[in-house]
């Protein structure tokens, strides 16, 4: 028999009842019944993952607030996985649990506990860890405050008001934070640390098994150990043990309005993705993997600039090259430009290799600075030549993040320095007794008579790293300075110089040169010191050359089917090797260890088709092949929809790709063999949507073609986006290694 409306009214008494539950089961749970329970409870609060919106500081605060309230609560056991987060969070965790603290026992169990989470460790009594818990990394992380270019349409009412700091003192504030930690873990610990203030702020990882030894933890155990002892702290015979933010998950507005993006594996966290929560000036109390890689941005727009010539006719031509990538601008150079051309001195910035080797014949000094791309053999030879008439050559090089090739790491500045007997080491230096606002800012108090090194007693590098051999220094870092590679303190020369006709002199430091670090200690007489050397420099006119110059052309490569070419492929710094295949005269393979792509071409040689791993992509427009031959200046462009195809499903893109043949340049394979190429400079943009996500991807970078051997190198950089936000970014090198041309 039927019952007219039976299931809805089932259904509506089913929900009814369930939210019964739900709320009954609250109620209990959060001690909010009119009765008393016979039990007293012991409450966890589980603090998870990185603490980086405000909105979850509030979701715990009210936990803990509760939990203090609450007379049914006797005892409560944090259970922490935290890397740590945003500064003034963990503060006002920390300082939550210690008014907790003062009312009931609080026991802390450790799964992982790093900087801003072994922060909040620190507040409980007692705290437990398993054998190989991660705990420690105390410190702070610090993205800079950004360089205000400003505006007459916008504008501000004082020097840092968009800023926020200074960018001079920002360190001094770093270090006010890491105090106000490291005063948190002594007033925690008390007399159980057994570990020094120097060795807390290295910011180390501990196992659990060292950190009770020294005194960061108390024993080893895991929640339920921490269960019986603040238990037994609150003399609880009998009790319940709560999840409080389980229960705390019925009340709507305890986690509802936290973002989305918190499912994000801090594991993953870059610097990059933290500045979308904090825009900089940020600090804080945060473990960062090292795949994070510390992408700030600090000066990106600044060291895109800089193609210029100042003071057109002087009395010496100082050639500043940025043919190879280097990351140097008139934001880096500006005061020892200004200084020189104040004396009647040209400077010229040269984006061109072979424009810059022909002015070299009157230039007295050459100045290169981070370079991301390595010298040739013959480009070696110029310099040496040049240096061999008299000439001036100065070599600035960075460690920092912001001044490095990734995937070459120090081999572009080295390919030149060796040719003169030196070598920018890897790493950074340290002193964490002596330094300028944080332990990365060095002094330099140890100096070789030199006309660099004179009438100055003290200068301060930032971020510097040192140059072998220490003999040929003429600077040194003080005393009880480490290298970070070496982990060893040393006589680490951070300036160093060579004299041959002319005079070579090595810096390993480019920012002193800059505004405002230029004014500390003895910099700015450091720059003069440099512009006497420039002015002092005579070099030779160069011997009147013979040979007979190449012709700036590159035909169309000719690569017969069954062509077989080896790269070595860095990505990221890992090195593996690909292999490019002429199949037929419309396939192309390249494998990698991990993936096969088949590249396919109509009678034209226009791309038509990709295949790769069960993706398939077909374009609308045939993508044509460059216009051979590449002539200087040349430049062109390819436009074309397309389909792609994976997992059954379908994907609707647009890839967008232009081209300029920017400079000729002889490239040592690593087949032993010197190749004339064109340099090229592409861009391209590729977007597709998948579901309700916009999927874009874009490349820059060169790649080098000779009439030979096709390409020859590709450095590149790709960064992945996902509706607009940056998701990733990948630094990719390959360079020839062997080819074997088919019949």
């Amino acid at each position: 028999m039927k019952i007219p409306g039976f299931k809805r009214e089932f259904k509506t008494v089913a929900i009814i009842l369930l939210v019964a539950f739900s709320v009954v089961g609250y109620l209990y749970y959060s001690g909010l019944f009119a009765f008393e329970k016979k039990k007293g409870i012991v409450g966890i609060i589980s603090i998870n993952g990185a603490i980086l919106l405000s909105e979850q500081v509030d979701a715990y605060s009210r936990i803990i607030s509760h939990a203090s309230r609450n007379s049914s609560i006797k005892a409560v056991v944090l259970r922490i996985d935290s890397p740590g987060g945003y500064a003034d969070l963990i503060e006002e965790i920390y300082l939550d649990i210690l008014e907790l603290k003062k009312v009931k026992p609080v026991v802390a169990s450790v799964t992982t506990a790093l900087s801003g989470g072994y922060y909040i460790a620190v507040a409980a009594d007692y705290i437990y860890a398993a054998p190989t818990s991660f705990v420690g990394n105390v410190g702070v992380i610090g993205v800079m405050p950004p360089t205000l270019i400003p505006s007459e349409m916008v504008i501000e009412t004082g020097v840092y008001k968009v800023t926020g700091f200074s960018k001079l003192l920002f360190p001094f504030n770093l270090s006010r934070a890491l105090d106000n930690f490291i005063s948190a873990v002594e007033a925690g610990r008390g007399s159980r640390l057994k570990i020094s203030r120097v060795e807390l702020r290295s910011g180390a990882i501990y196992l659990g098994s060292e950190a009770v030894n020294l005194g960061l933890i108390d024993e080893i155990g895991a929640l339920q150990k921490a269960i019986n002892r603040v238990a037994k702290e609150a003399r609880l015979v009998e009790y319940d043990v709560i999840d409080l933010n389980e229960a705390f998950k019925e009340v709507k507005y305890s986690y509802s309005s936290l973002s989305s993006n918190l499912t994000l594996d801090w594991r993953n966290l870059t610097v990059e993705t933290l500045n979308c929560f904090q825009p900089p000036p940020s600090i804080w109390f945060l473990y960062l993997p090292s795949e994070s890689g510390f992408t700030v941005l600090s000066n990106a727009e600044s060291k895109a600039l800089g193609t210029s010539v100042f003071n057109e006719y002087g009395m010496g031509l100082v050639l500043i090259d940025r043919s190879h990538g280097n990351r140097v601008s008139t934001w880096n150079l500006d005061i020892l430009i200004a200084e020189l051309t104040s004396r009647n001195i040209t400077v010229q910035f040269s984006p061109s290799w072979s424009n810059l080797a022909s002015m070299l014949s009157n230039a007295s000094c050459l100045i290169i600075a981070s370079p991301t791309m390595a010298y040739s053999t013959e480009e070696c030879n110029t310099i040496k030549d040049f240096v061999g008439r008299g000439g001036v050559l100065l070599l600035f090089f960075d460690p920092a993040y912001e001044y490095l090739s990734i995937h070459e790491l120090f081999d572009p500045i080295n390919s030149i320095a060796t040719r003169f007997g030196l070598f920018f080491a890897k790493g950074y230096l340290y002193n964490e007794e002596d330094y300028y606002g944080f332990y990365r800012n060095i002094y330099v108090n140890r100096f070789e008579n030199s006309n660099v090194t004179e009438n100055i007693r003290s200068l301060v590098f930032f971020t510097a790293t040192h140059i072998y051999p220490s003999s040929r220094g003429v600077a040194w870092a003080s005393e009880n300075t480490y290298s970070s590679t070496a982990e060893k303190a040393g006589d680490y020369a951070v300036i160093a110089m060579v004299k041959m006709n002319g005079t070579v002199v090595a810096f390993s430091d480019q920012t002193f040169l800059t505004e405002p670090y230029c004014y500390v200690g003895d910099n700015y007489k450091l720059i003069l010191n440099i512009v006497d050397l420039i002015l002092k420099a005579k070099a030779k006119p160069p011997v009147k050359e013979v040979a007979e110059e190449a012709v700036e052309e590159i035909a169309e490569p000719e690569l017969p089917v069954g062509t077989v070419k080896e790269f070595i492929e860095w990505i990221d710094g890992e090195e593996h090797i690909l292999k490019w295949v002429r199949v037929s005269e419309f396939e192309v393979l390249v494998e990698r260890p991990n993936e096969s792509i088949h590249y396919y071409y109509d009678e034209n040689g226009s791309l038509v088709k990709i295949e790769s791993d069960g993706v398939k992509i077909i374009y609308d427009t045939p993508i044509a092949a460059p216009p051979y031959p590449l002539t200087r200046g040349k430049t062109w462009s390819r436009e074309s929809n397309y389909t792609m195809y994976l997992d059954g499903g379908k994907a609707y893109g647009k890839i967008n790709v232009s081209y300029k043949v920017e400079d000729f340049q002889y490239v040592e394979a690593k087949n032993g063999r010197t190749y004339f190429c064109a340099k090229i400079h592409y861009t391209i943009i590729d977007g597709f949507k998948i579901g309700e996500s916009y999927v874009s991807i874009v490349s820059k970078g060169f790649t080098w073609v000779s009439r030979e051997a096709g390409e020859v190198k590709e450095e590149y950089t790709t960064i992945y986006y996902v509706n607009g936000s940056p998701l990733s970014e990948s630094h990719v090198t390959l360079i020839l290694k062997s080819i074997q041309k088919g019949g």
